[in-house]
């Protein structure tokens, strides 16, 4: 069951669009309004396949995941969310439409969420919110390009080496097989390519 908690203030989420376009005081009193905390406890769901994904997440504490599993029960990881990252699926939320991906939670999370109807309101009363999120949306399709770009001509050392930069707070709070699967190697073959990357140059 998801658990509704209350938070002291929505500080970290006005400290993070500030840094991308300030904020007023009107258009702070509007996050107060429309923005809500809950907590899910490790392994619950955020969303699950086929459901239509209905809010906008930003971490505040903890770490989520979005991954599909595939026909033979593979799980293929796209993205992980820690402290002041957002993740949702942005095609279900914005078209409406079932989702094929998965979101759930690693360790113990909280995170301020919108949903569809409020971020909606937000945008007609304060339009300097369409902007924010039109460029959070645009900074996400790059990362998933590049994400892309790498899975493609890049090696599994390349990858792992780009993980670290992108994700160097998660890498020892993080299950070996998670960090795999999101590079998609074996757990074995990266613990091979970690003893050989930090193992002494003779």
């Amino acid at each position: 069951m998801k658990e509704n908690i209350k938070l002291p203030s929505t500080e970290p989420l006005i400290n993070y669009f500030n840094q991308v376009i300030p904020l007023n005081e009107k258009e702070c009193q509007l996050i107060h309004k429309l923005f809500r905390a809950r907590l899910y406890r490790r392994k619950q769901y955020v969303l699950q396949e086929n459901d239509v994904c209905n809010q906008f997440n930003f971490v505040i504490k903890g770490c989520l995941r979005m991954y599909k599993i595939d026909e033979k029960g593979n799980t293929h990881i796209l993205q992980f969310a820690s402290e002041n990252w957002w993740i949702n699926d942005i095609g279900s939320f914005h078209h409406r439409k079932p989702s094929e991906m998965n979101i759930d939670a690693l360790e113990d999370t909280v995170v301020l969420y919108i949903n569809y109807e409020d971020l909606i309101h937000l945008y007609t009363t304060a339009p300097k919110f369409d902007r924010i999120f039109r460029i959070l949306i645009e900074n996400s399709f790059v990362t998933l390009q590049n994400r892309l770009l790498q899975n493609i001509s890049s090696t599994a050392e390349e990858r792992y080496t780009s993980f670290n930069k992108i994700y160097p707070h998660l890498i020892h709070r993080l299950p070996q097989v998670q960090i795999a699967s999101f590079l998609g190697i074996t757990p074995k073959f990266l613990s091979r390519l970690r003893n050989r990357i930090i193992k002494p140059k003779s």
